[in-house]
């Protein structure tokens, strides 16, 4: 089993993690932590993994576009 564990920093990480989880699959695991949002990636081969981490990063760029622009004062 491949895993990858990706870490990112946010100023209203329970919003951004919130909108992730829809997304994950069986083989991945969103927490919060104190400093932002934590996500474990699990697959079988290393190729399965790349492509999961890739889409879940897009997912995170998109999540934290959206809370940017609606959460603008």
């Amino acid at each position: 089993m491949k895993r990858a564990t990706i870490r990112t920093s946010h100023d209203r990480p329970e919003l951004v993690a919130a909108a992730l989880v829809p997304d994950n699959t069986d083989e991945m695991s969103t927490r919060v932590t104190d400093s932002g949002v934590e996500t474990t990636i699990e697959r079988d081969s290393t190729g399965g993994l790349r492509t999961t981490a890739d889409d879940y990063v897009t997912n995170l760029t998109v999540a934290q576009q959206l809370i940017d622009t609606t959460t603008q004062s």
